[in-house]
């Protein structure tokens, strides 16, 4: 099993674009034991993962608990280095 921050950006690479609610119910199956599934540390992955150039913004919106979901999507070249570094 790979560690979960790794989980998180190749599942980018499997999708056209996700939210972390999006994230936590793609892997909840296999990671559902990890504290650190959750939103806020998911949130944090993601956006890490965006300032460091593997994942961009694609679209906003509202949940319906009018929380915002902001969603990301791997670009071709982060889901090639995504990809390059971390193997299924």
């Amino acid at each position: 099993m790979k560690p979960l921050n790794y989980a998180i950006l190749r599942y980018f690479t499997t999708v056209k674009e996700a939210c972390a609610d999006d994230v936590i119910g793609a892997l909840k199956g296999q990671y559902g034991g990890f504290k650190a599934l959750n939103k806020k540390a998911v949130v944090s992955t993601i956006m890490t993962a965006e300032a460091n150039g593997l994942l961009e913004e694609t679209r906003f919106d509202m949940d319906a608990n009018n929380e915002l979901r902001v969603y990301y999507r791997a670009h071709e070249e982060g889901a090639s280095t995504i990809n390059k570094y971390i193997k299924d």
